[in-house]
């Protein structure tokens, strides 16, 4: 059965608590859980506080988590912060592992320099994937590799890559992010889909405007086709709302934040159920 969340990052400067409350009155039934969440990140990642949060609200009955990516880069060419990169994702592994968490997103780096990726940053990208393949068999967790903007210095950024790379990593999952996908057009997302659906377990669900991305969804009729597709291929994922507040052209008040999700919530349950 689908479930409808939203990243636990649209509410930035909310404490756990309040973020789990704001997303039961919106009508949505998961959570995406960044570990980059502010009150969770600065305060040392308190995980006993977040099981508690998720155990208050069994309304929200999907949790999934999202690995660290700010100033990271686990192909980067300073090989301490490749190290801290994977570090950090290996220990997102093991926290959703102590909650019982199954989907942990996670995202393929980039090469440091704006070039085309060589050789090097696919070795490092490889060791990378093996470090995850042993996280995700520890822990008992699905990881989810995302798909990332079309960009000289990614690495992955196609509907093949991904495919090719789900070929060679029986155990490794796939989150599409539709915007990332969108920038290269329109059709791209369904791409994705096609080729990717039998992996595929969470959805980044929001609209672009021009260069703008991770917009709320407005009942756009690109993002319907979107829903519409993964409902014809049976998906039972996650459908993520993952919005930046900061693209919004001002200043949301909590209120219109809740308002907003739950007319997104609203057009997601119409097109898929």
């Amino acid at each position: 059965m689908v479930s409808f969340s939203v990243s636990s990052m649209f509410f930035h400067e909310y404490t756990t608590p309040e973020i789990f409350s704001y997303v039961s009155q919106s009508g949505l039934n998961g959570i995406e859980y960044w570990m980059e969440t502010p009150h969770f990140w600065l305060r040392e990642l308190p995980v006993s506080e977040l099981a508690v949060c998720r155990d208050q609200h069994p309304d929200i009955s999907t949790v999934t988590l999202h690995a660290p990516i700010l100033d990271l880069n686990p192909c980067s060419i300073n090989p301490e912060v490749a190290e801290v990169s994977v570090e950090y994702a290996e220990r997102s592994a093991e926290i959703a592992g102590k909650l019982g968490v199954r989907v942990l997103t996670v995202h393929p780096g980039r090469r440091t320099a704006k070039r085309p990726p060589c050789e090097a940053d696919f070795r490092r990208f490889d060791l990378y994937i093996g470090r995850l393949r042993n996280a995700a068999l520890n822990h008992s967790v699905k990881i989810c590799m995302e798909n990332m903007e079309p960009a000289v210095n990614s690495l992955l950024c196609t509907p093949e890559g991904v495919r090719s790379l789900l070929d060679d990593e029986p155990w490794l999952f796939f989150t599409l992010d539709v915007a990332h996908a969108l920038t290269k057009s329109p059709d791209e997302p369904i791409r994705y889909i096609e080729l990717c659906h039998d992996r595929l377990v969470n959805i980044h669900l929001s609209r672009i405007a021009g260069k703008n991305i991770h917009l709320p969804l407005g009942r756009d009729p690109i993002i319907r086709t979107v829903l519409e597709t993964l409902r014809t291929h049976d998906f039972s994922g996650s459908v993520t709302l993952e919005i930046e507040d900061l693209n919004l052209g001002r200043q949301y008040s909590l209120k219109e934040k809740i308002a907003l999700l739950t007319e997104d919530c609203a057009f997601m349950r119409e097109c898929m159920e």
